[in-house]
């Protein structure tokens, strides 16, 4: 029998608000929601270019996110920081 070292991460944490809980995660151009507030802004250079990070929190439930914008990578996007 085998076991799972990482338990499998909920993707809808109970305290998001309903538009935070709808948004999908790691996946490139997914929408946010219209009650995210931009916060910080940089950009890193990659082994295959560029890539920018822009950190926001929710108006509504004080979520923490970052969306990455890295065109080599498909699976960047939005991350959960903290709630």
């Amino acid at each position: 029998m085998t076991t799972n070292a990482q338990a499998p991460q909920k993707p809808n944490s109970p305290d998001l608000c309903e538009p935070c809980a709808g948004i999908q995660r790691h996946w490139r151009k997914a929408p946010g929601h219209a009650e995210l507030v931009q916060g910080t802004h940089q950009r890193e250079d990659r082994g295959n270019g560029q890539a920018s990070f822009t950190r926001y929190r929710c108006d509504r439930c004080g979520a923490a996110w970052e969306y990455e914008n890295n065109k080599a990578n498909q699976h960047a996007g939005w991350a959960l920081l903290q709630h």
